[in-house]
């Protein structure tokens, strides 16, 4: 069933050997889950290799200042290491002294972007301190995985994602989740249509009784949608089924599959 298309994995966690297994944990607690990896990179190759993707993107986020330059590094080592299977995307800080000089560190290590998770590291998503790594990243065309919704917390839910995306019209942001994680019918009615707002279907499926996630990649637009996984968090093979079990075209398929990750993240696969 996907041997008709090349996969990409567009949102994968990874950590050094030594701190995986707390590392992981530390987020199946956070969502009151088990994840099914182990959150390194020989698990995930593993996995992938089985599972049937067929290229990974790979990040960590900071919870500290302090751990951006070694995430980054970290993440930029396995890229290089990976025989093309991996790219990566670093890290940052809103409490750093730096991030224009923590932007360019990791734009000089190859990274192909940013990821950001404004409820772990403690932030909102629309605070002005992240507003020069938003300019900086629209200017250098570097794309922004964020972590969106939560009807827990009041971060990076629709309004605040709104703000963002009103004030850096350039900037290419991919909410995560489906644009707005356990809030996703409101997601959708405040960011479709908008032109720089991509999202992607990672850790949506398990978690929504009663949603209709194929009007949802409708209304987004299969051209706006990145297939991902939350890896450790999640089987790949389960997820693949999921967006399947969509309904939606082959052509659309394609494009969610890898098409749109290839083009957004500049890949030659």
């Amino acid at each position: 069933m996907f041997n008709d298309y090349f996969v990409i994995d567009a949102h994968c966690h990874i950590y050094p050997e030594k701190i995986a297994a707390k590392a992981s944990g530390a987020t199946d607690k956070f969502y009151d889950v088990e994840g099914y990896g182990k959150g390194t990179v020989k698990d995930l190759q593993k996995v992938c290799k089985r599972d049937g993707i067929d290229h990974a993107i790979v990040q960590s986020v900071a919870t500290t200042p302090k751990q951006v330059k070694s995430i980054n590094e970290f993440i930029a080592d396995e890229v290089k290491n990976s025989n093309g299977f991996l790219t990566g995307l670093g890290t940052l800080h809103p409490d750093s002294d730096d991030i224009a000089g923590d932007i360019k560190h990791l734009a000089e290590l190859g990274l192909k972007g940013v990821k950001l998770h404004p409820d772990i590291q403690g932030f909102r998503i629309d605070d002005e301190k992240l507003f020069v790594a938003y300019e900086i990243c629209e200017k250098q065309n570097l794309a922004m995985l964020v972590h969106t919704g939560d009807k827990r917390y009041d971060n990076s839910n629709p309004d605040r994602v709104l703000n963002v995306l009103n004030t850096f019209k350039k900037l290419t942001f991919i909410g995560a989740h489906f644009g707005g994680w356990s809030v996703w019918d409101e997601a959708v009615k405040k960011l479709s249509g908008i032109e720089n707002f991509y999202v992607d279907c990672s850790s949506s499926f398990g978690f929504a009784d009663g949603i209709d996630f194929k009007e949802i990649a409708l209304r987004y637009g299969t051209d706006r949608i990145l297939f991902g996984t939350d890896y450790p968090m999640w089987r790949a093979k389960d997820e693949l089924e999921n967006m399947i079990s969509l309904g939606l075209t082959h052509e659309d398929n394609q494009k969610i599959f890898s098409g749109n990750a290839k083009r957004l993240f500049s890949l030659s696969l």
